[in-house]
């Protein structure tokens, strides 16, 4: 068994593909499929479901491949600790960030790269639910998410801002002549909003059932990018989060303040308790604490 084995069966979850896996990890697909042959039969266990395709992991191969994860996190985390015994950081820093999240994640990420030049980062959009998971299979090193439903025994935050609501709209296509919004006027109009059950979302209908008001939903996505495109075109005006001045790039786009619209629960960096912990997070975290406490003075 080597530590190639390890990445390789990791590829093959993230990908779900015999063939993307392989290019992922940079080698042909019957070599991928060879290694993992070896590794099954050196465990002496059927770890993958095959067909003409592939077809999933047997029940013995979700419980290697969790063990799979922690080993290639431990192997990230001792090179990442002996960078930091250097005196540096390196590596690549994973976060999670729900959809139209407050506050802008950019800002973390200047700050990491400006003190430690070595770090890359990969950033994923996912739901708050999938954050939690992510986190606590090793999968994330931080997340941005909501605070609500957080286990403050596995998992360490900060919070970060309390996400106010707007709506996002085309003057070409609606006019609002008042500096703000009610909810009663937005129960008319066609709206774009995040798919049923995202958190955001859920705060959402939360105001406007609060109110008696049912919403005239013209369009659901789970992709930000699709809403933006939606309200570009006049199909219909979204609700965004305050401030949104990235997303107003095109001039003829407006976001107007929502009276009383706030998320149901603040949002905040998250980082898991657990051990094996990854020395960029702990560091990360204690950076954005820092700064944190440096804005509030």
């Amino acid at each position: 068994m080597d530590i190639k084995q390890l990445k390789f069966l990791v590829a093959l979850d993230e990908t779900r593909h015999f063939g993307q896996a392989a290019a992922r990890c940079h080698v042909t697909q019957p070599t991928l499929s060879m290694r993992l042959r070896q590794l099954e039969e050196e465990l002496g266990l059927a770890l993958v479901r095959r067909g003409q395709r592939f077809e999933g992991f047997t029940a013995e191969g979700q419980r290697i491949l969790a063990w799979a994860r922690s080993v290639l996190a431990a192997q990230d985390g001792l090179l990442a600790e002996a960078a930091a015994c250097r005196g540096h950081l390196v590596g690549t820093l994973r976060l999670g960030v729900v959809p139209l999240a407050s506050f802008d994640p950019m800002r973390l990420l200047g700050l990491f790269a400006t003190r430690h030049s070595g770090l890359r980062f990969q950033l994923q959009a996912l739901s708050s639910d999938q954050i939690l998971e992510g986190l606590a299979r090793n999968q994330l090193d931080l997340g941005l998410s909501y605070l609500d439903r957080l286990d403050r025994e596995q998992f360490a935050s900060l919070e970060l801002a309390e996400a106010r609501m707007g709506l996002l709209y085309d003057s070409r296509h609606f006019h609002f002549p008042n500096p703000s919004l009610r909810w009663e006027q937005l129960a008319d109009l066609p709206l774009g909003l995040l798919s049923s059950g995202m958190h955001f979302r859920l705060s959402i209908d939360h105001s406007f059932r609060a109110r008696g008001l049912r919403p005239q939903v013209l369009l659901e996505a789970d992709a930000v990018h699709h809403l933006i495109q939606a309200v570009n075109a006049g199909l219909c005006c979204s609700i965004m989060p305050l401030p949104a001045n990235d997303r107003q790039n095109d001039s003829h786009l407006h976001l107007r303040p929502i009276e009383d619209a706030n998320t149901l629960a603040p949002l905040g960096l998250i980082m898991r308790r657990s051990a094996p912990s990854s020395p960029l997070a702990q560091a990360c975290f204690e950076e954005a604490r820092d700064w944190l406490a440096a804005i509030d003075r």
